[in-house]
């Protein structure tokens, strides 16, 4: 039970370390209800994935 809960943690961290301007973030970030983006988030969508 250990182990399935340090795979599980181990992938939810891999998953949510996509760099900032990648195009998996930018892919991320379509897909994600912009109500729920941030205020950086917004800012950085902007910056790197717009222009």
């Amino acid at each position: 039970m250990k182990k399935l809960f340090a795979v599980l943690g181990l992938s939810l961290f891999v998953i949510g370390c996509t760099e900032v301007g990648s195009e998996a973030w930018c892919q991320d970030m379509t897909e994600k209800a912009k109500g729920d983006w941030t205020a950086n988030e917004a800012t950085d969508y902007a910056k790197h994935c717009i222009f």
